[in-house]
């Protein structure tokens, strides 16, 4: 189980990475976007990252769903995967902005998406108070 833990946790980080620096990345593509009139470098580091994050999130997941169960559901873990579903959620719409940005749309001013990005460290708060106090 140690093992399951270990990669829980790696994935967890890199994902959570993602959700951090992604919603960044969109804004200092929009600003290359302005410059260049076109797709330039950081687009593609952005889509990348993002694809890579995804596996991650999933791998973490399915090790934090195999966690649970070999701890038998405590109610702790019920409130950190639904504060994980409403993360997951912040990340899903963050694709959808990276879509969007990769056509060249950019819609979101440079304060929403800061703004954006930091409700996912209020996410990523709750879940390590969760797991670390493990109110029930």
């Amino acid at each position: 189980m140690d093992w399951v833990k270990i990669i829980h946790i790696l994935c967890v980080m890199g994902w959570m990475t993602s959700i951090f620096a992604v919603p960044r990345a969109l804004i200092y593509w929009k600003r290359e976007w302005d410059k260049l009139g076109e797709f330039g470098p950081l687009g593609d580091l952005t889509i990348r990252l993002y694809r890579f994050s995804a596996g991650l999130g999933v791998i973490a997941l399915l090790t934090g769903l195999w966690l649970g169960a070999q701890w038998g559901w405590p109610a702790w873990v019920h409130l950190k995967l639904a504060l994980v579903l409403a993360l997951a959620a912040h990340y899903g719409w963050t694709g959808r902005l990276v879509l969007r940005a990769r056509r060249g749309v950019f819609t979101e001013s440079d304060r929403y998406l800061r703004i954006f990005n930091e409700i996912s460290v209020f996410g990523a708060i709750a879940i390590l108070w969760v797991v670390v106090v493990k109110p029930f």
